[in-house]
C-alpha cells in the first residue's frame, strides 16, 4: 500500500468529525475525499498510459484519463 497525502484542513474536519463528533462536517469531508479519490484515479490512468506494454492498454488508459480530465472528443487526436 502506498501512502496518500491529505490537506490539512481536510484532517482537521476528520479530527472535529471523529472526535470530537460534530457532524457538520460531513458534506465538507465528503466533497474533499471525492476530490482527492479523482485526483488519485486520473494519476493511475495517467501513468498507466505512460507505462502499458501494449499500445491498446496505453490507448484505453488514455482515453480514461481524458474522460476523467473532461476533455470533449471532439478536442482529442
Amino acid at each position: 500500500m502506498g501512502r496518500i497525502q491529505i490537506s490539512q484542513e481536510l484532517f482537521i474536519d476528520l479530527i472535529r468529525y471523529f472526535v470530537l463528533e460534530d457532524y457538520n462536517y460531513f458534506e465538507n469531508i465528503k466533497k474533499a475525499l471525492e476530490k482527492k479519490t479523482d485526483s488519485m484515479l486520473k494519476r493511475e490512468y495517467y501513468t498507466k498510459y505512460k507505462t502499458a506494454p501494449s499500445e491498446k492498454e496505453r490507448e484505453e488508459a488514455r482515453q480514461k484519463y481524458l474522460d476523467m480530465c473532461g476533455i470533449p472528443e471532439s478536442f482529442r487526436w
